[in-house]
Parts: C-alpha cells; structure tokens; sequence
C-alpha cells in the first residue's frame, strides 16, 4: 500500500482560495479531480473537521491530508507475455497484439492488458487500471503508454486531455481516398444499438484527421491523428465518411467486398477478421523530465501482409 502524508497550515499567500485550489497548488504533481475525489472520500482535515471542496480556507487553517493507494486485490496477475517497446521507472510502453482485451469487465474477467501488467510489475496494482492511460479495442493493435507511479498517471492524464500527448494510426480504409482531410462530429452512444457509437450531434466533440499514406484500386492506406480520443473514434469517422476501416465488424460489416476486385484480393480481405488499425505512433512528454519523447510499433504482420498483397496487385 502506498500513502501521501501532508500536514501544513495555511499562510495569506492562499488565505481566501478554495480547499481544492490550494492544494493544486501544494501539490501541481496531482490533478485537481484526483485531489476532488480525496476531499469527498475524507482524506482531508481542516483544522481536523472534514470539509467541502469548495470551501474556503483562512490563514493559520490547518490542512492534514492521509491518502492511501489500495491494491486492486480483484485483478490477478497473470503470465500473459508483452511486447515491451520502452520503460523506466516512471512509465512502460507496449505493443498490443489483435485479440487482447484492456481492461477486466463483464465478458472478459481475465486474460487482459491489465493482468499482464500486474505479471509484469506487481507494484502497478496501486493505480487505477494498472497505470493504463488510454486504450485501444480488444483488436486494435498497437502502442499504448502505461503509468507506473500516482505522479505519472496524473501527468499523462492531464497531458492526453490538454492534447499534448500525440497519437497516431494506420487504417486501411474501404474505397478510393484523394486527398487528406479532418472529420468533426459529436460522437455519443448509438440510440439504439448500445454495444455502439454514433455520429451525434448531442454527442462529445471528436476531431479526425487523416492523410494519405498509399492509394490501392479499391482501398487506401492513411494515416491517422486524433485529437480527441472517443470511444471507437476513428472506426465511427471513417465509417461516417463512408470509408468504413477495412474488417471492422461494427462499422464496417458488408462494406469491405467491393465491386471489381480480384480473388486473390478478396479471398484475403474476406479472411482478414479484425479491423485494419494500427497505432502506430506516440509522441509524449516525460512525466519525470519533460524530454519529448517518440516511439513507434511496426504495423503487424497480418495487416502487412494484406497491404503487401494491395500493392502487387495494383503493380499487375
């Protein structure tokens, strides 16, 4: 179990502020609704009352504050291997393969991203989801940056929602693009079909943008930013624009076999069970240093290979 002690009294230089602002302040490592979620669970004192967030502290007020990091005793730790791409101290990227569900929930128990990181670094059990920043759908491939302290998490989570932490993708799309763009929506859950997202306009901002990598006779190879990073974004996007991603099982079903193609071709996209997306790319400031770091995950052998095939045969 991990703990963060404080006890300090309150100087004029925050006299008049918030609860929640000054300790903001005292401690800029920790988020504002991290700090919001300890003053409501009673893990703050003032003058050893429990306050409000929202109430107001006066010099010579004193402020104790006892959090304790919980092990997260429902996840196991399982020896499920990973494709370490980069880690330190403070984080781990890796490489998710197709197939690898992120988190535990209804359906998928175990078996997850979350019990391989518990494997692989017990100590992970004090953050929430093991450290895991963002995620990527059970068969979307790719690099994905994990946390290993309270500290970091709560840089790189305030970093991904300030859009400084830059992620890139690789998506094989249905039909002819000729030119990059960007897509803006609302995208919220779809009204009927829950297990689904959906162009909306009551639905959270989501910005796309994508530019070519590889034109193909009936497909193309873009590259892809996000800038906001909803549920199913980008498959629900290009999907909108009529440029389903390629084996997408809820976006894009009945819209990879297009009209003209060769065997050869179809037979591999028909037997390509997985939507074709990779992420390919994450550029991220240190949580410790602030260097700007970039790495990269090579797109997967079954998607390359689909893309080899495109290319020879356009070559034909």
């Amino acid at each position: 179990m991990e703990k963060l002690e404080l006890n300090t009294t309150i100087t004029d230089e925050h006299a008049g502020l918030r609860l929640d602002q000054v300790l903001s302040r005292i401690l800029p490592q920790h988020s504002r609704s991290r700090i919001q979620s300890w003053i409501k669970s009673g893990m703050v004192t003032v003058n050893e009352n429990a306050p409000r967030q929202r109430d107001t502290v006066q010099a010579g007020d004193v402020i104790n504050l006892d959090v304790r990091f919980e092990a997260m005793d429902e996840n196991q730790a399982e020896a499920i291997p990973l494709n370490i791409v980069y880690e330190d101290d403070d984080i781990i990227l890796v490489n998710k393969p197709a197939g690898l569900v992120v988190h535990p929930g209804a359906g998928n128990p175990a078996h997850t991203l979350v019990n391989a990181l518990l494997h692989h670094d017990s100590k992970l059990n004090r953050l929430p989801r093991a450290g895991i920043v963002h995620r990527l759908d059970k068969d979307t491939t790719g690099i994905m940056l994990i946390a290993r302290t309270p500290e970091a998490h709560t840089f790189l989570v305030d970093k991904l929602q300030s859009r400084d932490i830059k992620r890139e993708y690789q998506a094989l799309v249905c039909g002819v693009i000729t030119a990059g763009g960007q897509i803006e929506t609302g995208i919220g859950r779809h009204p009927a079909k829950r297990t689904r997202m959906a162009v909306s306009e009551s639905g959270k901002h989501a910005l796309t943008h994508y530019r070519l990598l590889e034109k193909f006779e009936h497909y193309t190879l873009l590259r892809v930013i996000l800038e906001t990073g909803r549920t199913h974004q980008i498959r629900v996007h290009m999907s909108h624009i009529k440029h389903a991603v390629v084996g997408d099982p809820l976006y894009g079903r009945n819209k990879s076999m297009l009209k003209g193609i060769c065997e050869p071709v179809r037979d591999a996209v028909a037997n390509f069970k997985r939507q074709a997306l990779h992420a390919w790319q994450l550029q991220l400031p240190h949580p410790r240093t602030g260097q700007m770091l970039k790495y990269q995950a090579p797109v997967p052998d079954d998607m390359q290979a689909l893309i080899t095939l495109l290319s020879e045969h356009d070559r034909e």
